[in-house]
């Protein structure tokens, strides 16, 4: 360390102070949870002492495990079907709000469609629940009225996976479009006033310019929500019932039920490790392929 950085650390010696408690609160409940639950994974762990070392055991009982590849399959059909069919929606929403002149309706319509995302699932999940219950929900009182149904979304398994699709896409298109309207705002206006010069629509513009331009912010939300894919919980675990638990149950619900109901510490931590490895392995991998997409 030279003597230079040494009279910079000096100079800017409160900032570093003022770091110390992120530093300590990452360490406490983030790092060194990490920690024990990797050293859990190769562990038969008991809360009242006799914990064993079992080295590879867990992953190997996990990995001959019928169930855990169930749940990653119904993890891979949900988080996929978020991460393809809710990619779209919040680029549609934030281009349609930002065709909107009258001041008041945009904020009115961008504060309606943001504020499902301000609730928690417990919330959202429960008046889900009763919308669409069969019996007096408004969902299937309205196709009655056309003489349809009822439908019973959440005792169907394929119904019920639609809606674990569905809803959440629903509840964080808002959040999602407030970043694509972040960055469209910052999009030149000069570029738009050329293009009108040249007699460009506005249905041109947007094609030929904004979603251009968007682009870099599309990686990112893609990036974000590929960093989500495997760690679905909330909506399954508030919405999910006996009738169709194995049919919606995802990787995150089944470590819960394992290391919480069942105490089966070591085969929940290894499976975390795992999402976590293979997290780790899809987020390279986009990143790789949308780095290499700006770099050609």
């Amino acid at each position: 360390m030279t003597s230079r950085t040494l009279r910079s650390m000096r100079s800017h010696a409160w900032l570093y102070v003022m770091i110390l408690p992120v530093i300590a609160y990452f360490s406490i409940f983030v790092y060194y949870p990490l920690y024990q639950g990797v050293v859990s994974s190769f562990q038969d762990f008991r809360l009242l002492g006799g914990t064993t070392w079992v080295g590879t055991e867990n992953y190997v009982a996990v990995w001959n495990d019928a169930q855990f590849w169930q749940v990653v399959r119904n993890t891979l059909l949900i988080g996929g079907g978020i991460l393809i069919f809710g990619f779209f929606p919040p680029i549609i929403v934030a281009l349609a709000l930002n065709e909107v002149a009258f001041l008041l309706f945009k904020k009115i319509a961008q504060t309606t469609v943001y504020l499902p995302h301000l609730f928690s699932w417990v919330v959202v999940g429960g008046m889900w629940i009763y919308l669409l219950s069969p019996g007096g929900g408004l969902v299937n009182e309205l196709l009655g009225v056309l003489n349809v149904g009822p439908f019973r979304f959440l005792t169907n398994t394929e119904w019920a996976r639609t809606m674990m699709i569905a809803l959440p896409i629903w509840k964080d298109m808002g959040y999602a479009a407030i970043i694509y309207l972040a960055a469209i705002t910052s999009i030149s206006p000069s570029l738009y006033e050329a293009a009108r010069i040249d007699g460009a629509s506005r249905f041109q513009q947007a094609y030929q310019i904004t979603l251009p331009l968007l682009k870099p912010t599309m990686k990112v939300v893609f990036m974000l929500n590929i960093l989500g894919l495997l760690r679905i919980f909330d909506q399954i675990y508030v919405m999910r019932n006996p009738v169709i638990q194995n049919g919606v149950d995802v990787i995150m619900t089944y470590v819960y039920d394992l290391g919480i109901q069942q105490y089966e510490v070591g085969l929940a931590s290894a499976i975390s490790v795992l999402v976590l490895v293979a997290t780790l392995a899809m987020t390279a991998v986009v990143w790789r392929i949308t780095r290499f997409g700006q770099e050609g």
